[in-house]
């Protein structure tokens, strides 16, 4: 067996097999659920593709009838997988090594919907296009959620203060419960209301979603805190895709510290070759840009693509061959007041690892 091969096969021996797919969002949405199906004393058995403080791992084995899975759509791995509730985030153009373009992603993405039994239901992000478009037609029971009532499931109320956020969860029309988030950004919002649809199709009572979603306080290397240097606060994240940097940068610029640092990872040339405008446009973003050479992951540079070629096209922007050097200048320039983010699915967070264990010396 393959991993998502296994995964598939013991999805077959639940009665309620929820799976979270989506080209961003997937592990803290399935965090998200977990927290709430915990919530509902229903012991589910969980899956996701990162660290959950709840579980102290990416993984749990429960005794009840519920599996818990994050999706993913590399290699078509998802495809592997038996949801009876299958959920869709957003869809967009990423893994081009692996599809051809766009409308391939989206063909998968149906194929994943198509897996939910005829009594099954698709949780869908009614304001991404891209989705919407992928499930035209598709004989299922389609729930949407999304920021205004357009959607099945959605958000009134919002209030943000500080790193919160408190809005009420509407469902067609009338008020389902009410929520506070302790996980910063609207993106956050939207991932609650994913994970309150998708329960919403398991049957969880309000209080649940309402006492779950409370208890949700960020999976790893999610907008993860890691400590203070010289008066700055040190973050690191995972966001490697254009996408994920918007929803990052949208939620730094609301929290009003005097400057954002990034210190960005590109993860594998073929995606920084195919999105590298994209990159570009968000890397502009922040105050002060330090950035990584490309994490290899599973690939050789066939492409010739640098990080240094993103530098050559933002003003300002730092190029480091190496942590050392990065980590030295990041030393330098860290004040009082700024926000540092360390971002990146490779192993970017070694640098503000090394430089928090400077504070302990």
């Amino acid at each position: 067996f393959e991993r998502t091969q296994a995964w598939g096969a013991i999805s077959k021996g639940y009665s309620n097999a929820l799976c979270i797919s989506g080209t961003h969002g997937k592990t803290t949405t399935t965090s998200m659920c977990t927290h709430i199906l915990m919530a509902a004393d229903r012991d589910p058995t969980v899956m996701i593709g990162g660290t959950l403080p709840l579980l102290n791992a990416g993984h749990r084995v429960g005794r009840g009838n519920t599996i818990i899975m994050e999706a993913c759509e590399y290699y078509n791995s998802f495809l592997s997988f038996h949801p009876t509730v299958a959920v869709i985030l957003n869809i967009e153009a990423d893994h081009l090594d692996f599809f051809k373009d766009l409308a391939d992603v989206q063909h998968s993405f149906r194929e994943f919907a198509l897996r939910t039994p005829e009594d099954g239901c698709v949780v869908a992000n009614a304001e991404d296009a891209n989705t919407m478009e992928a499930l035209r037609g598709v004989p299922r029971r389609i729930i949407t959620f999304g920021l205004t009532d357009k959607a099945d499931v959605y958000a009134e109320n919002i209030q943000f203060v500080g790193a919160n956020s408190s809005f009420d969860i509407m469902y067609k029309g009338r008020k389902f419960t009410d929520v506070t988030l302790h996980v910063p950004g609207m993106h956050n919002v939207k991932n609650a209301l994913a994970a309150t649809a998708a329960s919403i199709c398991l049957g969880i009572r309000p209080n649940a979603v309402k006492y779950g979603l409370a208890g949700f306080n960020g999976a790893g290397r999610r907008f993860e805190f890691k400590g203070k240097y010289n008066g700055a606060d040190v973050y690191d994240d995972y966001a490697h895709h254009p996408g994920e940097l918007k929803a990052l940068l949208d939620t730094v610029e609301t929290l009003n510290y005097k400057r954002s640092i990034v210190v960005f990872q590109p993860h594998t040339y073929s995606r920084t070759a195919a999105l590298f405008d994209d990159f570009v446009t968000q890397l502009k973003r922040p105050d002060v840009l330090f950035l990584a050479e490309i994490y290899a992951a599973r690939e050789k540079n066939t492409i010739g693509i640098s990080s240094a070629d993103l530098a050559a096209k933002i003003d300002g922007a730092r190029f480091f061959p190496t942590f050392d050097g990065l980590e030295a200048a990041l030393r330098e320039t860290l004040e009082p007041g700024d926000i540092v983010l360390t971002v990146g699915a490779g192993n970017v967070y070694k640098i503000g690892e090394d430089i928090l264990a400077d504070n302990e010396e």
